[in-house]
């Protein structure tokens, strides 16, 4: 199929290049040029600027759109829309919100134009091993760009699980699983790391989980390759960046009622890696010298 790729950052740079594995045709452009020409040379088509991206596709066109979520997506699809004609097809592959991506829905559903969230899974290695697509939209548009997601998903790696914004929720609450399960091993090797009694070799052990233990795992098996590289982990700084989608997880959680208390502390675990000092820590510190008289470090 012929498509265009809107952003080759990791994500967006590695979907064109399973696409044109798969033997599509795919329209690129990003803001770098160097970027652009970068896949050229692959065989993508280099295109000059959204307009001539969406002039170089013919029939029904689809865009997909790889970029940061926000302003950005929220520009490019305006300026994309602008472009296409009745029952033409814009997917979202980056982590928008999903109720953006339902306002979306709506707003170019007004102009004749379909509209798909793909929630996107699988980080750098989806070049190799494919990525697992949550996707929300109508029936027609997703059968319409099936041969696309057939390609850049694994086997059973793709599946509609709603309407528009579906694909978006899932993927959020995809996310926020993840939190927890990495808060969850981050804490568990954390013990081990700090294990007064036995000097404990965490890679060893991380590869000796991956071998029939309940709590083997792909991430796990990450840990593996982290610890390999550096039992220590002595040049990483404990700083966790979150992309905000464990935010609008404990959000809904919040809306629906529903107790979500390992996402929502794997979220303030993140916001504390942050700190080069707790202001709160100082406080409890505080307050225990001022009723127990228990000592206190000074700066």
């Amino acid at each position: 199929m012929q498509l265009a790729m809107i952003g080759l950052g990791k994500m967006g740079g590695n979907m064109v290049r399973r696409l044109l594995q798969g033997g599509h045709e795919v329209v690129v452009y990003d803001r770098s040029a160097d970027a652009v020409q970068a896949h050229a040379k692959l065989g993508a088509k280099a295109a000059r600027d959204l307009k001539d991206a969406c002039g170089q596709l013919k029939g029904r066109r689809i865009v997909w759109v790889m970029v940061p979520a926000g302003e950005a997506t929220e520009s490019t699809i305006a300026e994309v829309a602008g472009q296409l004609a009745k029952g033409d097809i814009i997917v979202d592959g980056g982590n928008s919100n999903f109720r953006d991506s339902m306002r979306h829905a709506q707003e170019l559903k007004g102009k004749g134009l379909e509209f798909i969230d793909a929630g996107t899974s699988g980080g750098i290695w989806g070049l190799t091993v494919g990525y697992c697509l949550m996707i929300g939209a109508s029936e027609g548009a997703f059968q319409h760009c099936e041969p696309i997601f057939k390609t850049l998903a694994p086997p059973d790696g793709y599946a509609r699980v709603g309407p528009p914004g579906a694909g978006h929720y899932v993927k959020m609450i995809h996310n926020g699983i993840e939190y927890g399960m990495l808060q969850a091993y981050a804490e568990g090797y954390e013990i081990l790391h700090a294990s007064k009694d036995f000097k404990l070799d965490l890679h060893r052990i991380a590869d000796l989980w991956n071998h029939g233990s309940v709590v083997r795992s792909w991430l796990n098996e990450l840990a593996v390759r982290a610890f390999e590289k550096d039992g220590n982990l002595s040049a990483i700084k404990g700083f966790v960046a979150d992309s905000g989608e464990g935010r609008w997880t404990v959000h809904e959680a919040m809306h629906l009622d529903v107790p979500a208390p390992v996402i929502t502390l794997s979220l303030l675990a993140r916001f504390a890696s942050r700190q080069d000092e707790s202001f709160s820590a100082k406080v409890i510190a505080a307050l225990r010298n001022e009723f127990g008289g228990h000592a206190v470090k000074t700066t």
